[in-house]
């Protein structure tokens, strides 16, 4: 979110159930670099594991009524790091509503149309959150964080 300010995520169970292979694009302290994402989420946890272009696992997060569990099996400095993915995730697909109450005094997540926007307790934006509408879903195509300065974009393989 920003330096200094804890949220604490909503619970990981979301209806309907997520399962997608996405190819994420990130530009991180200046440098480009892709990485593949399995993403399962159902009423009970979700499962976020990391490729690189040629398939070796970078990381696996699980988040479950347990908490969060992160293994990281190589370091990639281009790359924030799988839980702040994993926000990225959750803040991009879980409802408003299951956010609001968690965020810092003063903070507001809105839905305006086809984007997403996190803004602070002084009206900046922290997250910015692009979709593109399929049908009845809308999927998110773009994460901007502004704070820490990185980029996503977001392409789906299993369409």
């Amino acid at each position: 979110m920003k330096p200094g300010v804890r949220v604490t995520l909503p619970p990981p169970g979301i209806t309907p159930a997520v399962s997608s292979q996405q190819l994420l694009t990130g530009e991180f302290n200046g440098q480009k670099q892709s990485l593949l994402v399995m993403l399962n989420a159902d009423h009970e946890k979700i499962t976020l594991a990391g490729l690189s272009s040629v398939g070796i696992r970078l990381f696996l997060a699980t988040y479950d009524s347990r908490g969060i569990h992160t293994e990281q099996s190589i370091v990639v400095p281009q790359l924030p790091p799988a839980s702040q993915v994993l926000a990225d995730i959750m803040l991009s697909h879980w409802p408003v509503d299951a956010w609001r109450s968690r965020l810092p005094a003063g903070w507001t997540l809105e839905d305006r149309g086809l984007r997403r926007e996190l803004r602070d307790n002084n009206g900046h934006v922290v997250t910015q959150i692009t979709y593109l509408q399929r049908g009845a879903r809308r999927e998110p195509i773009s994460i901007e964080q502004k704070v820490f300065h990185y980029h996503i974009t977001i392409q789906y393989l299993d369409d």
